[in-house]
């Protein structure tokens, strides 16, 4: 999940269906949000779940519409196609990464792309956040 402009929020899921998808979706999206994604069917049930909810068709060749004529395209899923391939990317030079260590490389790579640092700031990033103190849950 990422909100545009947001930080993105992985989660590795053992099966894609509704009893494991929608408390994710619940803890993590605000009821009533407008949620963009593809035609996949999973996601049918956000309306009935309390969500706005707006498709591109892929499978027509939709990648974003305009919906209101201003010349800018809203209903779109570019942001997290782009996290993506992003990801695919970087994951591609490790020639295949084990199911049990696959959680580690997800969470690094969550937590790099949304410092939006890179390079020297990124270093100084990280380093801060394994020096702090740990957060209380509470």
């Amino acid at each position: 999940m990422i909100q545009r402009g947001g930080e993105i929020v992985l989660h590795l899921l053992e099966n894609v269906r509704h009893k494991t998808i929608r408390p994710i979706i619940e803890a993590g999206i605000k009821a009533g949000s407008l949620i963009y994604t593809d035609e996949y069917t999973i996601y049918e049930a956000l309306e009935s779940w309390g969500y706005g909810h707006k498709t591109v068709c892929h499978g027509k060749g939709e990648y974003a519409r305009d919906e209101d004529g201003d010349g800018h395209c809203e209903v779109h899923v570019n942001t997290v196609e782009g996290f993506w391939s992003l990801l695919r990317s970087w994951l591609r030079p490790h020639r295949g990464i084990s199911q049990e260590k696959l959680p580690g490389y997800l969470a690094f790579f969550q937590v790099v792309h949304n410092f939006r640092r890179r390079g020297r700031a990124l270093l100084g990033a990280l380093t801060a956040l394994l020096l702090s103190p740990p957060r209380n849950p509470a």
